[in-house]
């Protein structure tokens, strides 16, 4: 999963990835890592050294003017990861754009905090390095970009940290201080073994670096104490202290030694791109310093909500829009068409629902379920199936009609509502399939009509049982109707107060030669209920289709 959505607001990356295709055209050295995936994307393997060394130095060239050299027996730094922290400390310091001092302990090789903050807000760094090699390989990068006047590289014995680099410039007070630690304690840990969750993917890049950049005795918890330790002598020699941490199990003991140390101000971050995560830790002791707030406990990384969809091919449509000319209207579009049927099974399923304004080429439903009838569809039609062949049958009364003009009239008559029931193999809903769900021998006619002489008429359709879903449609199934003549699942939607499952935005939308459903969700109980009723659309509209 992609945390590109949670980098820094500034970082030129967040919205902009790097475009793979076009660094490669532009620069032959890239163009030899960059290789075409099966979608037909290019792509780089994180894995081969070679490959992130040539995206680093590319992207600083391309986005930076910066030109750099780095040994694959040494950390290869990330660009995207390396400007969230340098934005972060801008957000700190109020550095943007200002001339600031800091110093950046353990530059490294690449030399690539100061580069970066030189290059962006022309701060001034000092940058210590205790490796022979990455001193050598600082110092070249810093000429070569011309940034002398800017950044002073000092090479410093081992283990010296702030105090030690500090003792020359006794009056010099600094605004920053940045630190990249050591993450492992071990070689163990720097593999992987016991201190990464099994559950977790392996990683997606290659581990470089040498010893002393990716290993310190205790790990990256006593390399950054060792900081708050001497951050208690040097205390305002610099406005902000600062360190980037690779295990978040890290950052709470931090904070609470420094909280035992009396420290005013704390704050920390979370540095987020690629598949990658990274903490930050800053503390001052200024009373004056804002501290940019902590990220809330509650935030989640951000999620586009999709809606539940399903496509209907063109081939469906053909068929779909027949059988909606039979339902009156003629000349219906394939959106119109698939409206209309989905407005009839939903009057079948007694869910409520009101056509609401949208553009013209779509068309928008709002759906109130104030009941399950989706669910166990097949298995209420298999027993009411089963038990009409149980029961004794009504013979049909004389005259009934049973010609296409007929069928979508209101009959109330009981001998066609059990015709319509014996051709479509389907019982009525609110229809019990026990004793006394149809009318016995011994009942009179005059007793069933009587006691529904003012129920809205049934019409008697003379379909396939296999495809009544689609094609059978009762005025009884939908309900009583009211003094003004709608059927209950085109009345307005139920007060607030009203019990309901959920309530949803259906939207049909033409796509090219398709017709796309999608399904948002608005409120209520259970998405899961969303997800059937929209599993249940999809199937049947399918099914009948595949059935001649």
């Amino acid at each position: 999963m992609s945390l590109n959505k949670s980098m820094h607001p500034r970082n030129r990356y967040k919205d902009k990835p790097p475009d793979f295709g076009y660094l490669a055209s532009k620069y032959p050295d890239f163009q030899h890592y960059v290789h075409t995936s099966l979608a037909g994307r290019p792509v780089v393997n994180f894995k081969e050294p070679e490959a992130v060394r040539a995206l680093t130095c590319t992207l600083l060239k391309e986005d930076f003017g910066l030109t750099i050299e780095i040994p694959l027996e040494r950390l290869i730094p990330t660009v995207p990861l390396r400007l969230n922290y340098i934005h972060w400390v801008e957000d700190l310091i109020d550095g943007q754009k200002q001339p600031r001092r800091g110093i950046d302990i353990g530059t490294g090789a690449s030399c690539i905090y100061p580069l970066l903050g030189a290059t962006m807000n022309g701060w001034y760094f000092l940058a210590t390095e205790v490796d022979d090699i990455c001193f050598d390989y600082a110092t070249k990068n810093v000429e070569q970009n011309n940034m002398a006047d800017l950044i002073k590289v000092v090479k410093v014995p081992q283990k010296t940290l702030l105090m030690d680099a500090l003792k020359e410039e006794t009056q010099m007070v600094y605004d920053f201080c940045m630190c990249n630690p050591p993450f492992f304690a071990n070689q163990l840990e720097a593999k992987g073994v016991n201190s990464r969750n099994s559950r977790r993917p392996p990683p997606s890049s290659v581990n470089t670096g040498g010893v002393t950049e990716i290993m310190a005795e205790g790990g990256e918890l006593e390399f950054v104490k060792r900081i708050i330790h001497d951050s208690l002598q040097l205390k305002k020699r610099l406005r902000w202290y600062s360190c980037m941490l690779g295990k978040k199990c890290t950052l709470a003991p931090l904070k609470e030694e420094l909280r035992k140390q009396g420290v005013p101000k704390v704050t920390h971050t979370e540095f987020c791109q690629g598949r990658t995560m990274r903490w930050a830790l800053a503390w001052s002791f200024y009373d004056d310093v804002i501290a940019p707030s902590p990220p809330s406990k509650k935030r989640k990384l951000e999620k586009v909500k999709k809606p539940l969809s399903f496509t209907l091919p063109e081939a469906a449509l053909r068929e779909l829009q027949v059988k909606a000319s039979a339902l009156g209207g003629k000349g219906r579009g394939p959106v119109d068409a698939v409206t209309a049927l989905l407005e009839k099974t939903l009057c079948g399923l007694r869910v409520l629902h009101k056509r609401v304004p949208c553009t013209k080429p779509e068309q928008s439903l709002f759906l109130t379920a104030v009941e399950n009838t989706w669910i166990h569809g097949r298995q209420k039609r298999r027993e009411g199936s089963r038990h009409l062949r149980e029961v004794p049958r009504v013979p049909q009364r004389a005259g009934t009609s049973s010609t296409p003009a007929a069928q979508n009239q209101c009959e109330g008559a009981a001998g066609d509502t059990a015709s319509a029931r014996e051709a479509t193999g389907r019982r009525r809903p609110d229809e019990p399939v026990g004793n006394g769900a149809s009318l016995s021998s011994g009942e009179t006619r005059g007793d069933a009509t009587g006691e529904h002489a003012a129920e809205p008429k049934e019409a008697a359709v003379n379909v396939a049982v296999g495809d009544a879903d689609m094609t059978s449609f009762t005025c009884a199934d939908l309900g009583r109707e009211t003094a003004a003549g709608e059927p209950p699942c085109k009345r307005p939607l139920s007060p607030a107060g009203e019990h309901f499952l959920f309530r949803c935005l259906l939207n049909v939308v033409p796509e090219e030669s398709d017709v796309v459903i999608e399904m948002h969700w608005v409120e209520g109980q259970s998405k899961d209920l969303m997800n059937q009723l929209c599993t249940y659309l999809k199937n049947t509209m399918l099914r009948s289709v595949s059935k001649p």
